[in-house]
């Protein structure tokens, strides 16, 4: 005997047709009656208002901690040996960028090379130098006369067709570049590396197709893709390098840090003179920050229609969008 169960139909939805084929049927009255809830976050708001009174009582402090000893701090800010020791700071910064840019291309053209040799020589490099602290590469580079007194020119491992003292060539700053150039070298190979492995191989391969040569790949295909992944690095480099100038101190360069150093060692007035410092860092890193943004902007034209707008265009944008006053017969 077999028992034959049904299940009950489902009950019809508000407005739905009856008809067969019919879907919902929308009332206007029912969604007229509808009312539209904002959704609320409050510990969003709280966590919000927690960091603001965190930013007030800090800024607070600032203006109202004598241990800030802001008077000092507006004396030495635009003192002669505070700015000539900027100049020097960007001078070695700017030194050591391109020096160890230059020296990092090649060495990631090395890492990139078909020949065994050439890519090992080129992983060492880069082994040792992101090995070494920077500071122990400047000191020895400092005291390179130590080792080799003089340099001389002519066949390896045969005669000299000429020499000089090592200590007339390589001076403090010229060792304090070359240390950085090295050191910023090793990291810049990698940069350029990972960029250029980036770009899609059938970039190459399609251009190849064409019968471009080699070069004109790099130069008008492959280099402007990579750029878009090398800048954002690159820019964070040249920032530490900026910052890694403070280093220098030990070789008695007149570099920013070490100049707030001997003035505060003259005057006992420590806290004062390292703002000093720290606000000049931070405008330089802004002025380099602001050159990113701009440098970024130009390469992203192959992957946007548009470019990113400017800081100023947004600025335009956001004034337009303001609500302006209407007046009518001299009044608002």
């Amino acid at each position: 005997m077999t028992v034959t169960t049904e299940k009950p139909p489902a009950p019809p939805l508000p407005g739905a047709g009856s008809g067969p084929g019919q879907g919902p049927r929308l009332d206007l009255d029912e969604l007229a009656g509808l009312r539209t809830v904002r959704a609320r976050h409050p510990w969003r708001w709280a966590a919000g208002i927690a960091a603001l009174v965190v930013v007030a009582q800090f800024a607070h402090g600032l203006a109202t901690n004598p241990g800030w000893d802001w008077a000092t701090f507006r004396l030495f800010f635009t003192a002669d040996t505070i700015v000539r020791a900027v100049g020097r700071t960007l001078k070695l910064t700017a030194y050591g960028t391109v020096l160890g840019f230059l020296l990092g291309a090649g060495v990631a053209a090395l890492r990139l090379s078909r020949s065994a040799i050439l890519r090992t020589i080129a992983w060492a490099y880069v082994w040792v130098f992101r090995s070494i602290p920077l500071i122990v590469q400047l000191v020895f580079w400092f005291n390179l006369s130590y080792l080799y007194k003089r340099f001389g020119i002519g066949i390896p491992f045969g005669p000299t067709f000429g020499e000089v003292d090592t200590v007339g060539v390589l001076s403090a700053l010229g060792a304090a570049v070359l240390g950085l150039g090295l050191h910023q070298a090793a990291f810049a190979a990698e940069i350029i590396r990972g960029g250029i492995l980036a770009v899609d191989p059938g970039q190459r391969e399609a251009a190849a197709a064409l019968g471009i040569p080699r070069w004109r790949q790099a130069r008008r295909i492959v280099l402007p893709q990579a750029m878009r992944g090398i800048l954002p690095a690159a820019a964070n480099e040249v920032i530490s390098l900026l910052k890694g100038t403070s280093v220098v101190y030990v070789m008695a360069i007149g570099e920013l840090f070490y100049q707030a150093q001997v003035i505060y060692g003259r005057t006992g007035r420590v806290v004062p003179l390292l703002m000093v410092a720290t606000v000049w860092y931070v405008l330089l890193t802004t002025v380099l920050s602001i050159g990113q943004y701009y440098v970024e902007r130009h390469f992203a034209r192959g992957s946007r229609r548009t470019p990113p707008p400017t800081p100023l265009q947004r600025a335009r944008a956001f004034v337009r969008s303001l609500p302006t006053v209407r007046t009518s017969g001299g009044h608002p």
